[in-house]
């Protein structure tokens, strides 16, 4: 059976209120996430991205689902031409001067039985995005 979430966290050396800036700037996003110039933290914006490999590039269709400024965010996350559709949620949470991030990603069982849709494919981006991409941005500033 197939997995229907992953969950990756992480603690950065950084003020909560940096963390979500990288999480929700699409300038700051482009450096460590993907390029998505129409994002905004809002309920209800819409936006789409081109991600993937050498082999094949994805079309990601989003749509923000929920927003707590400055604690959490959630969006729709499916790919354009197949079937299914997923939620991503970027939880934060202070830890003294650091943050806790926990991404959660559910829905996973609803898209084809394909290797690219496997939980380990997307526990091993969001393990990418979360412990080397994240923090190396958040070093730079």
């Amino acid at each position: 059976m197939r997995s229907d979430r992953v969950t990756v966290e992480q603690t950065y050396d950084a003020p909560i209120a940096r963390v979500w800036q990288a999480l929700t700037d699409p300038a700051q996003m482009k450096q460590w996430y993907f390029d998505v110039p129409d994002f905004k933290p809002e309920v209800g914006v819409e936006f789409s991205f081109l991600a993937g490999d050498d082999k094949k590039k994805w079309l990601h269709h989003c749509k923000v689902t929920e927003v707590k400024p400055g604690t959490s965010i959630t969006y729709s996350w499916r790919y354009d031409g197949e079937a299914g559709n997923s939620f991503v949620t970027f939880a934060l949470a202070e830890q003294g001067d650091k943050t806790h991030l926990k991404i959660t990603h559910v829905g996973l069982n609803t898209f084809p039985d394909k290797n690219e849709f496997r939980s380990e494919s997307f526990n091993e981006g969001w393990i990418y995005f979360a412990t080397k991409a994240l923090p190396e941005f958040l070093a730079k500033k």
